[in-house]
């Protein structure tokens, strides 16, 4: 029974993620591909250097809230104590990774950090402001968006395991990192 419920949870929550609030403010709103500007990422930073201000709200409004819903789900499917948190954490993973990788847009997504964000929101709301303050600090101490992403995808697992003992849910929680590191490395 486990691995079906693993197995809805990983079809739903990617397909979720697949849905880039870049990609759908570039094309609705300004009639473009964020893709096919500046970086080419699909991604919150691009689309603000490449349309600005408007426009921000929908991209950050569906990759936060598509990653809660799948997480919100994933703890109806599965639970939400103990070991069955873990479908929590798995729907949060496989969120991210239909952001970063989405079947709709040939595989070219975002770098996830608005995804890893909403992971966090699902969380706790307390622990997503506490986590949001540190990202800006170290993107302000750093001057570069990247390391604060990458830093972020490190420290929210370790943080998740520490206070809640889900040492198998950080683990999951840990595996975006490589995807978000691959894609921040032009960055470095």
């Amino acid at each position: 029974m486990i691995p079906g419920l693993l197995a809805a949870i990983a079809v739903f929550s990617y397909l979720l993620g697949g849905l880039n609030g870049a990609i759908i403010a570039s094309k609705y709103v300004f009639h473009r591909d964020v893709r096919d500007y500046g970086s080419g990422n699909a991604g919150l930073t691009n689309f603000f250097r490449t349309f600005g201000a408007p426009g921000l709200a929908i991209v950050i409004g569906t990759d936060v809230l598509k990653t809660v819903i799948a997480v919100v789900a994933g703890g109806l499917i599965m639970g939400t104590q103990g070991a069955a948190s873990t479908g929590q954490v798995f729907a949060g993973f496989c969120v991210m990774l239909g952001h970063i990788y989405p079947v709709f847009y040939g595989f070219r997504g975002g770098k996830g950090f608005a995804c890893l964000g909403g992971v966090v929101l699902a969380h706790s709301a307390k622990v997503f402001l506490l986590m949001l303050a540190l990202a800006v600090l170290i993107g302000f101490l750093s001057n570069y968006i990247a390391i604060s992403t990458v830093s972020m995808s490190v420290i929210w697992p370790v943080y998740y395991g520490s206070t809640t003992g889900n040492w198998a849910g950080a683990a999951i929680l840990a595996i975006p990192f490589v995807p978000i590191f691959i894609k921040h490395m032009e960055n470095f």
